[in-house]
């Protein structure tokens, strides 16, 4: 766990099986988000029931309020989301008092007060590191831990400490430590030392249980599909330390923002926002920061799905000031070059292309190239004629079939708010009877773990048969996203008997 990541040496997709979608995040717990602590392993032992041989998550990057709690707006591609940290873990290696447990409870709820959580966890984090500064039986692990992971956790525990003090974007900083002049630096770094010792230290715990969790998985399993999100914000770490990879003006600020073309999610597109890469730059130092980046993620999963893989080969750039999405343009990457990199790198190529939207022949042919699972989304299927992609019966065999992603709605929100009449009339042909509101879900799983697809997963939310108060990211939305989370009563309502029938009737076990 603390030692360099090992990318597994195994096929991507290998026969056909199944799993579920549910973000950390939306676990249940006792402290007002998803943790890794006692319910991540319920999780675990409920997939094993099910006879389930995949869990996906989404990215376990540090979210914030000010980028609308998404783990795709980050202040690193590196390091892990210290919300997610498990006080009871804590408590369990000594690191907090059990008795104390209760000041960091937040009430019950069926969605995220991002605010009392941060308050929350900052306190049982700074009371953990406090008691670890009295002892030394962590030393060891400690130090290796920084070591192993200095390349990218020095310039991370520096930025967040003193973006916390600073309460500004690295982009406003004196020149000094804005330019990363090593005088500045020096002397910066020994005024907050302390403050960035806690920041290593709270990156050690998330991993530390991190680690644990997966090798929990990999006992009873279970195999973890993560996410690589595409790109990186501007007030990061990444950014701030690497500069030259990215199109920025001689002021430092972005020429060009990312996002995606008017699309089935946004009539005027999608304005993400992020600094968009300097592809020439990254080639000539050998694309070093995005293998670096791979390899450490596929360290903390055995299968990773690249968002947005189309970026790989071209990306949509949206001068800064534009106000939308529309007036961008297409811009091609070595992909080439990247792409072998990638193989020379990762032989197994452990990964799934997101190829959702509008995907251009090239882009077709690099996935088929690779060999590489793309997705085919069912709430996607039933609007065209039979050459839609997402129809089971055009399903490859090398793919993953969802019902449907975290970016869209539940099936049964999606029947309710957005299907077309003769979506709902193809969907009921299909069906060979009235599909309803009611029974729409399940009708939609089954449809899904009969696909010819190899992998089929299914967001927890359609196994419950829940509405669209229960989706977790609503693309055109920049706020309220990424808050629902399982109450413990739903978790204990996930027909696990009916998954299982499911699976062994369509052969995914």
């Amino acid at each position: 766990m603390l030692k360099a990541w090992k990318v597994l040496n195994e096929m991507p997709l290998e026969g056909r099986s199944s799993g579920i979608l549910l973000p950390i995040h939306s676990l249940p717990s006792r402290f007002g988000i998803g943790d890794l602590g006692p319910w991540a392993y319920k999780v675990v032992g409920k997939l094993k029931e099910a006879r389930q041989r995949h869990w996906q998550v989404l990215p376990l990057s540090p979210t914030t309020e000010g980028g609308g709690n998404s783990p795709y707006t980050s202040y690193s591609a590196f390091a892990g989301n210290t919300l997610l940290i498990s006080p009871e873990v804590l408590a369990s290696e000594g690191l907090i008092e059990k008795s104390r447990l209760d000041e960091f409870s937040i009430a019950q709820s069926s969605y995220i007060d991002y605010a009392s959580v941060t308050s929350s966890k900052k306190r049982a984090i700074e009371l953990a590191f406090a008691n670890f500064k009295k002892r030394h039986d962590l030393d060891r692990d400690y130090s290796e831990f920084c070591r192993a992971n200095s390349g990218w956790l020095d310039d991370y525990a520096f930025f967040k400490a003193y973006r916390d003090v600073s309460g500004k974007p690295w982009n406003e900083w004196p020149p000094g430590i804005r330019g990363r002049e090593r005088d500045a630096l020096r002397d910066e770094a020994s005024r907050l030392a302390m403050q960035i010792e806690k920041e290593k230290f709270a990156q050690f715990i998330f991993f530390r249980q991190w680690g644990a969790m997966k090798h929990h998985c990999a006992s009873q399993g279970v195999r973890i599909i993560g996410d690589l999100p595409f790109y990186v914000s501007y007030d990061s770490s990444d950014v701030w330390s690497h500069p030259q990879l990215f199109k920025l003006d001689e002021r430092k600020l972005p020429r060009y923002v990312s996002g995606v073309p008017p699309d089935y999610f946004s009539a005027t597109g999608q304005l993400w926002g992020h600094p968009v890469y300097d592809w020439d730059a990254m080639r000539e130092e050998g694309f070093k920061w995005w293998l670096q980046r791979i390899s450490h993620l596929a360290g903390f999963f055995d299968l990773l799905r690249i968002d947005h893989f189309r970026g790989l080969l071209a990306c949509w750039e949206v001068p800064s000031a534009e106000r939308t999405a529309v007036n961008g343009m297409w811009v091609r990457t070595p992909s080439e070059d990247l792409f072998s990199a990638l193989k020379m790198a990762f032989p197994s190529m452990p990964f799934i292309a997101e190829d959702l939207g509008v995907i251009t022949e090239d882009v077709k042919e690099a996935i088929r190239d690779l060999g590489l699972p793309g997705m085919r989304v069912l709430v996607f299927a039933f609007d065209g004629d039979s050459r839609n992609p997402h129809l089971p019966e055009n399903h490859p065999l090398n793919s993953v079939a969802y019902t449907g992603t975290h970016d869209t709605n539940t099936v049964r929100g999606w029947f309710r708010m957005e299907a077309t009449a003769a979506a709902k009339r193809r969907l009921s042909e299909r069906a060979g009877k009235e599909v309803t509101e009611g029974d729409v879900s399940w009708i939609m799983v089954r449809l899904a773990e009969g696909s010819p697809a190899n992998l089929c997963i299914i967001p927890v939310q359609d196994l419950l048969s829940l509405g669209e108060e229960s989706r977790t990211n609503d693309p055109a939305k920049p706020q309220g996203n990424y808050r629902w989370r399982l109450t413990e009563k739903e978790f204990l309502q996930i027909p696990s008997g009916m998954l299982m029938g499911l699976t062994e009737e369509n052969d995914r076990c």
